[in-house]
């Protein structure tokens, strides 16, 4: 049987918070890998560092924490070297993440249709017209009824369900390579 392309290898990943009472060891060597077409779930008790790895892999650690050691390779580029422009880059376009809180994570003062089209906008170079189709077809694709109405909503006007089905079409909507 052929063996299917690695396309993330995470490699003794270190990640630590420098607080006032001391280091926070919130992943300490963790490793795994990731094939071309695999599902990969990470299970474990609550605090137990899956939510910082997935932040780690994308380099979305906010201080006073940070990737302390160890190598996170996708499609053979290690994303520990990478600078935040080049990471930029490759977020949403190539990997993408569904975030666990989809209130903090929607901008209350913009319409759902408006955030989802600027992310096509960022990453696919789409306008506004073209966006705001997209993003009818992406609620539609994850199962919000009248997308078309939907579009036009506020993030405080959805049901937490419809909200977190807003935060999958956002991830899903550049087709990326590795969904977290």
């Amino acid at each position: 049987m052929e063996e299917k392309e690695t396309i993330l290898d995470v490699k003794g990943l270190k990640t630590q918070f420098f607080t006032e009472g001391g280091i926070v060891r919130a992943v300490d060597g963790v490793d795994f890998r990731v094939r071309r077409g695999e599902v990969l779930g990470i299970v474990g008790e609550s605090g137990c560092g899956k939510s910082v790895t997935s932040l780690s892999i994308m380099k979305l650690v906010g201080q006073p924490g940070r990737i302390v050691e160890g190598q996170i390779i996708f499609d053979n580029q290690d994303l520990v070297d990478m600078s935040d422009n080049q990471m930029t880059s490759i977020r949403g376009n190539r990997i993408s993440m569904i975030f666990q809180q989809p209130t903090s994570c929607l901008n209350p003062v913009f319409r759902v249709g408006d955030q989802l089209s600027e992310v096509l906008h960022i990453h696919q170079d789409l306008g506004r017209e073209a966006g705001q189709k997209r993003a009818v077809e992406l609620l539609s694709m994850v199962g919000i009824p009248e997308p078309e109405a939907r579009i036009k909503a506020f993030p405080h006007e959805l049901s937490g369900g419809m909200a977190q089905r807003v935060m999958i079409a956002m991830a899903l909507a550049c087709v990326p390579e590795l969904l977290i």
